[in-house]
């Protein structure tokens, strides 16, 4: 157990903690995609928001690693800029254009959001992560619901 603990500055179990939150809750936001049949669905969702809870994390490792070290200059910041450039990279790739209409905007909408409550786990802020969640599941679900019924 202490070799695992000497891997990073969190205890094990609140790794699995801030990890499991990242993947039920990108889980929450796929399921919609996911019954309407999307591309971008539940796993999808659940791996954007894991592994941006895992890059944080990291970073998180890295500061607390080299805290004593005054020669080093470590941003979590930047690993948050990488994460939102390559989430909203690969949400991109999930919208298309075809026949003069544009589709995939929410599921890439989705994806970005994903990230962010990603790395709302990662940095262990449960109730931003879950009230991002909330909200999203409802403009997604409620309002979709509203728009189709107006259409």
């Amino acid at each position: 157990m202490d070799s695992l603990l000497i891997a990073s500055h969190q205890p094990p179990a609140e790794l699995a903690l801030r990890l499991g939150a990242a993947a039920g809750l990108g889980l929450l936001l796929g399921l919609e995609r996911e019954l309407r049949g999307k591309a971008a669905g539940l796993r999808t969702h659940m791996l954007v928001c894991l592994g941006s809870a895992a890059f944080l994390l990291v970073a998180l490792h890295i500061v607390h690693a080299e805290s004593g070290d005054l020669g080093t200059s470590v941003d979590p910041s930047r690993v948050i800029q990488g994460v939102i450039g390559g989430v909203g990279f690969l949400g991109a790739g999930s919208i298309i254009q075809s026949r003069g209409s544009v589709h995939g905007l929410t599921t890439g909408a989705g994806i970005w959001i994903a990230g962010a409550v990603g790395l709302a786990c990662g940095f262990g802020d449960f109730v931003l992560a879950g009230l991002v969640t909330g909200f999203a599941v409802v403009i997604v679900v409620v309002l979709g619901f509203i728009e189709r019924w107006l259409l």
